[in-house]
């Protein structure tokens, strides 16, 4: 029998410190083959994921035992969390745990954006010496879209960068917020239309989905810049090289896409587009925490005490999941 599945590459030494009490299975690929994968899901009564694997109502009416699904990270767009409530299963995430590490790489990429970093260093390798001008951020607004803990710790840095933040969050009103200089609006369009720079910080939903589009992009003035780091989704990718192509925005960074890895296309030939491979999360610092914030959990979870970090509608398993055991 499985107490613990990790089925993706989530580990850390908090999971190995509890192999001396619960019977732990690590196969980081197992996202990868349907069989294996249910076949975990229907032996264990937790199960570690990362963002690959696709968590679906199907798969959890075959999981008999399964009372947490922990997801290292804050997004839960590959999770069917409608379906794990209804069956009675705690969903825990990784609140917070990469914010500074997702606040950093955000401000990286509008630094590289402003400057022209990688255009800079792709002329000298090729011999150029063409010494462009580039823009200070101090002074500027930057945008956020999306104020949980990754916005936040965006605004918070922008702020000290000396930039006035604006900033939208449907979920939360203006009395709620932490960053007391950030200047909060209603819309996202209302953002669109003030910021120098956007930071996209939105989980992916049916709301979100293709938040960033042809009306959005026309909002922007020419000399803006557009980044994500929330989920390719939320952006229209077509839309967005439209926009590049026809200088109706300066420039935009890519930390997450529609499809990953993406195909290369119309972005990855454009100089004025900076892309990193989803990691704006991914620090030793984070991934220790992440690893920590999980464990911790689905060990209290495994206990019988409640969860500290559930995102869905359980803290604790129903009590019919913990009878069928």
């Amino acid at each position: 029998m499985i107490d613990i599945a990790v089925v993706e590459d989530v580990w850390g030494a908090e999971f190995e410190a509890l192999r001396p009490r619960f019977a732990i299975t690590r196969a980081p690929e197992a996202w990868r083959e349907p069989t294996a994968l249910a076949g975990l899901v229907r032996e264990a009564r937790g199960l570690v994921v990362r963002n690959r694997t696709t968590v679906s109502r199907a798969l959890l009416q075959r999981a008999g035992r399964l009372e947490v699904i922990a997801r290292a990270g804050v997004g839960l767009d590959n999770i069917d969390v409608a379906a794990a409530d209804d069956l009675g299963i705690v969903v825990v995430g990784a609140i917070g745990a990469n914010a500074r590490s997702v606040g950093e790489h955000t401000i990286a990429l509008g630094l590289a954006l402003a400057r022209d970093i990688v255009g800079h260093d792709r002329r000298v390798r090729g011999g150029e010496w063409d010494r462009r001008l580039g823009v200070e951020l101090m002074g500027r607004t930057w945008g956020v879209i999306g104020l949980g803990a990754t916005g936040r710790a965006v605004a918070e840095l922008a702020i000290a960068l000396g930039m006035q933040v604006v900033g939208c969050d449907p979920y939360l009103s203006p009395g709620s917020l932490t960053v007391p200089a950030l200047r909060h609006v209603a819309t996202p369009g209302e953002v669109a239309a003030a910021a120098d720079i956007i930071s996209l910080h939105v989980p992916l939903t049916e709301q979100t989905r293709g938040l960033v589009d042809a009306e959005f992009l026309a909002r922007l003035h020419p000399d803006s810049f557009l980044i994500n780091v929330a989920r390719g989704g939320v952006v229209d990718e077509e839309a967005l090289a439209d926009a590049l192509d026809a200088g109706r925005l300066a420039g935009a960074a890519l930390d997450v896409r529609v499809d990953e890895p993406p195909r290369v296309g119309r972005l990855e030939a454009n100089e004025r587009v900076i892309l990193t491979p989803h990691v704006a999360g991914l620090t030793v610092e984070a991934q220790r925490s992440v690893a920590s914030m999980l464990a911790g959990d689905v060990e209290r979870i495994l206990s019988g005490a409640p969860a500290a970090c559930a995102v869905g509608r359980w803290r604790v398993p129903r009590d019919r999941h913990r009878e069928s055991r």
